[in-house]
């Protein structure tokens, strides 16, 4: 059932495509052709109105097909996936019935930390070369 759904869905896709590409737009579109004159089988107002319709129903198809796809696969699911996951798992921290405990490792003695290495001393500041600027004076509290 899923195959003939998924393939029906498939057709009215690529029929709808087509369809809507036929369509005349304001720019023009891939349209049908000129005028709509007399001597056409249908007139241009009579084709607009019959892509029209023929775009309406392949939608309408397309959107219950697509539901029923989703009816269906819903139905067909036994079980969720979350479901399934944590009603089989078992507490964090428990091993399954039957497995074997792991052997504890040995505690690792921490290497001992590296000797001290002497620090460098700093260099000594050097006078900048040159006149210093002199500090501006101060002015009197008042002005």
């Amino acid at each position: 059932m899923y195959a003939v759904l998924l393939t029906i869905e498939v057709v009215v896709c690529i029929a709808m495509i087509g369809v809507i590409l036929l369509q005349r737009s304001e720019g023009g579109g891939l349209g049908m052709g000129g005028g709509g004159g007399m001597g056409g089988l249908m007139t241009g107002r009579g084709a607009a109105n019959v892509l029209t319709r023929t775009t309406v129903i392949l939608a309408t198809i397309f959107i219950t097909t697509s539901i029923a796809l989703t009816v269906l696969a819903k139905n067909t699911r036994k079980v969720s996936p979350l479901e399934d996951a944590t009603s089989t798992s078992a507490p964090l921290g428990t091993l399954p019935s039957g497995a074997p405990a792991p052997s504890q490792p040995s505690p690792t003695p921490l290497p001992a930390a590296p000797a001290a290495l002497p620090v460098p001393a700093a260099p000594a500041p050097v006078a900048p070369a040159g006149p210093q600027p002199t500090p501006a004076p101060a002015l009197p509290p008042g002005n």
